[in-house]
């Protein structure tokens, strides 16, 4: 491998064109392709298989109607005042008609209509939810004594479909329904709706569109913040602006191809809104550090080698093209590996991100060398050569040395500090729940937020969480008569759990009932989550009393469905992480300690890291320094997608920095001395990596979706933790404590493994040999 990337750097050094041309030329292709096809992105992460997308998919075949995306507006009046005024009541029911015109929005009465609804009671035809919920449930709310705070709202005695307003008049609630499902809608729809409700305002009213209807996450210029503070770190490790802007001129062109590749074809799979946020956090992350290896590298050997700028750049991508390779390799298994899981959402974020990592992989190893062809002599100032001369034995007077000369003689206390803090921190991720996160933890100053809270002072939490039942017959002959319907609303009315039931209608073939049901609880709640797992018993009383079997979807059914699920897998995807680590470092270290050291010290990594953003962003501390004003559940994919990164990124660094140990036991130097040696090397340009790193993920913490921080958060704060506490500590802790016995293989499995040759031994053997060779050949007396 080394010998062939050592002749790859060479030609892209010696015919940079060729190579720059290309690239620039792929750049193109897609940009033409993205212009030709646009952006085709969603918001969907539906997972197929759950309870409630099997809900989801029989109402989209029986009942298309029925199973579109509900969506509210919340109308609030200025303080001290009241909606219930002539003009303003005028107001909000031409802003309702005109969102009951709009294309992609369902009319509920004709909804009612299509559903084959025979109900007699006049608020069940028109659909509005106010109404049914008191018609279905008057009577057992009045025997109990107790009546709703809010009711239809009417405008010249007629009901407004779809549309309550508190008892007070000082907040309504208009819910409405599309034909399909929000992931689905073009952009322009939710602009309409916002636009038509708007109107409202001449009045003094405030109209507060649900989180629903919020534009989708979007990359701001907060991220810009962690590229310049790259650029410092770049400029500082390399020391001179040429040689700093190479790994960030490369990054962006690998983020550019890849990200914009996506897009480009996005029209062909489906792909999240979050999908390209993910693939440009991963992209410039190790599109920066990967060529930063490589310059580095070519610097060390031109300044104390005394190579040429063109030999030492072909040995660089040799040598450290090599780790780059493997450890982009790695980084590429580990994303991937998430397909194993089968959750397409998933899938795609997973492929796209190793696609931005197999660019910059590929950018690195030829168009680098050929940058630097361009560059010349020029990549080491006379300043730099000069300070490099003068300097002797600099690794023994530096930070470093004299650091891991420390945690060598104190390695059985660094071992045992570092196992306790991690621990430490890992305590929060017991209490870690999952989930999406809605308007409930959105910030105080947003619309989402302020929606969701109007809505929960006036009518109840779980207004903001409507469930979507389906009731069939337990008898695949049998039928949902008028007087089923109705005993099953009444007794789901009763529960202790449930607001308001809606009888939404029989199909048309009788053997479906529809049912809208409101819980007293929000829809992150556990208690929600206990109603919807009672409702799905097929043995529950209520399902044996009435005969039927009860599905339950909405939004809210989905984020628990999806939640479940991606906890269920998450332990299977860490165990396949495992086993993936352990071959791999096998492969490139040919050690049984070292893999299994690594992996070790990845776990404390990883479960630190979900502790310490548990405590952030779910109880909250210290949330004012990052941005948001209410804790929450975390996202539920995020701890699949964070350790996947997280893991091809820590074995990055340890790649590097062990490889750079290995190299030096390799070239003589035993025990702790190679260890010492080795982290000497390595060391400087794993903690510039490194912070470039936290500094490129900590960029998207600032972001205004609570999403993209809390990845972002995780990224960052993983990363910091990896390669400071695991491998800048506990790595040549243990190391010491092993010696050569680290590199410890059996023989029958030395003979069975390839040699990779990472390190670039047979390379550089190569290259004596032939530098011998014709030394001889220009002298012959030497040969005797």
């Amino acid at each position: 491998m080394s010998t062939f990337l050592y002749r790859l750097g060479k030609s892209a050094y010696t015919k940079p064109w060729y190579f720059i041309v290309s690239w620039i030329a792929i750049l193109g292709i897609v940009l033409t392709v993205l212009g030709i096809n646009g952006i085709h992105v969603t918001s969907d992460m539906k997972i197929e298989g759950t309870e409630s997308q099997k809900v989801l998919d029989q109402l989209t075949a029986e009942l298309p109607e029925a199973s579109g995306g509900q969506a509210s507006i919340v109308f609030t009046a200025p303080k001290g005042e009241s909606l219930d005024t002539p003009e303003r009541l005028a107001s909000i029911s031409e802003a309702v008609n005109e969102v009951y015109k709009l294309e992609y929005v369902i009319n509920p009465i004709e909804l009612a209509a299509q559903a084959g609804a025979s109900m007699s009671d006049a608020a069940a035809a028109q659909g509005n939810q106010s109404a049914q919920g008191e018609a279905a449930t008057g009577s057992t709310q009045e025997a109990a004594g107790e009546l709703p705070p809010y009711g239809p709202m009417m405008v010249d005695g007629v009901p407004v479909p779809g549309v309550m307003i508190a008892s007070d008049s000082s907040v309504a609630l208009f819910q409405f329904q599309f034909t399909v499902q929000q992931m689905s809608l073009p952009e322009w729809v939710p602009d309409s709706v916002i636009d038509a409700v708007m109107t409202v305002e001449k009045t003094g009213i405030t109209a507060l569109p649900s989180d629903s209807l919020s534009t989708k996450p979007a990359i701001g210029s907060t991220e810009a913040i962690g590229i310049a503070v790259a650029a410092v770190v770049l400029f500082m490790t390399l020391g001179s602006v040429v040689a700093a802007g190479l790994p960030l001129l490369t990054a962006l062109i690998g983020v550019g191809v890849s990200v914009g590749g996506a897009f480009a074809f996005s029209n062909v799979f489906h792909m999240t809104d979050l999908t390209p946020v993910l693939a440009l956090m991963v992209g410039l992350a190790v599109g920066i550090d990967y060529s930063l290896f490589i310059v580095n590298r070519q610097r060390r050997m031109i300044l104390e080698q005394g190579l040429s700028a063109r030999e030492a750049a072909s040995r660089a991508v040799g040598t450290a093209g090599s780790a780059v390779f493997f450890a982009g390799l790695t980084v590429i298994i580990a994303l991937c590996g998430m397909v194993v899981i089968g959750i397409g959402f998933l899938s795609a974020m997973a492929l796209v991100a190793a696609l931005a990592v197999l660019a910059n992989v590929l950018v690195a190893l030829t168009l680098l060398p050929a940058l630097l062809g361009l560059v010349g002599e020029r990549i080491c100032s006379a300043k730099a050569r000069t300070k490099s001369s003068s300097q002797t034995n600099k690794n023994s007077n530096g930070f470093a040395h004299r650091w891991v000369t420390g945690v060598v003689k104190g390695r059985w206390v660094i071992v045992v500090a570092v196992i306790v803090i991690l621990g430490a921190a890992a305590v929060p991720a017991a209490k870690m729940e999952m989930g999406i996160p809605s308007g409930a933890t959105a910030n105080f100053d947003t619309t989402a937020r302020q929606s969701y809270d109007a809505i929960s002072d006036g009518f109840g939490e779980g207004f903001n969480g409507p469930l979507l039942l389906v009731a069939e017959p337990q008898d695949s002959s049998g039928a949902i008569t008028m007087e089923t319907l109705g005993g099953l609303v009444q007794e789901l009315q009763q529960h202790e759990n449930v607001s308001v039931v809606t009888p939404m209608g029989v199909n048309k073939t009788g053997d479906m009932a529809i049912i809208s049901l409101i819980p007293k609880t929000g829809p992150t709640d556990k208690e929600t989550k206990d109603l919807v797992q009672e409702l799905r018993a097929n043995d529950s009383s209520m399902a044996q009393s009435h005969d039927v079997k009860i599905g339950v979807t909405g939004f809210t059914a989905i984020n628990i469905d999806m939640s479940s699920k991606l906890a269920e897998v998450f332990p299977l995807y860490v165990v396949i992480i495992v086993i993936l680590s352990i071959i791999i470092l096998l492969l490139v270290f040919r050690s049984i300690i070292v893999p299994v050291k690594a992996t070790v010290g990845f776990l404390l990594s990883i479960l630190a890291t979900f502790g310490i953003t548990t405590a952030v962003f779910q109880w909250g501390w210290v949330h004012d320094l990052f941005g948001f004003d209410t804790g929450g559940p975390l996202l539920s994919f995020m701890p699949i997608m964070v350790t996947g990164i997280l893991y091809g990124l820590a074995m990055d660094y340890q790649v590097f920095l062990v490889s750079s140990m290995r190299e030096s036991y390799v070239h003589g130097h035993h025990g702790k001395e190679s260890v010492i040696h080795g982290y000497d090397q390595a060391s400087r340009v794993v903690v510039a990596a490194a912070i470039i790193m936290v500094s490129v993920f900590a960029g998207f913490i600032f972001a205004h979706d609570i999403m993209i921080k809390q990845i972002g958060f995780a990224l960052a704060i993983g990363i910091l933790i990896d390669a400071f506490f695991v491998r800048m500590a506990l790595v040549p802790a243990v190391m010491a404590i092993f010696g050569d016995k680290a590199w410890w293989l059996p023989k029958w499995l030395d003979r069975l493994l390839p040699n990779l040759d990472v390190e670039g031994d047979k390379l550089l053997a190569q290259l004596k040999a032939q530098e011998g060779a014709a030394d001889i050949k220009a002298n012959p007396r030497k040969a005797h």
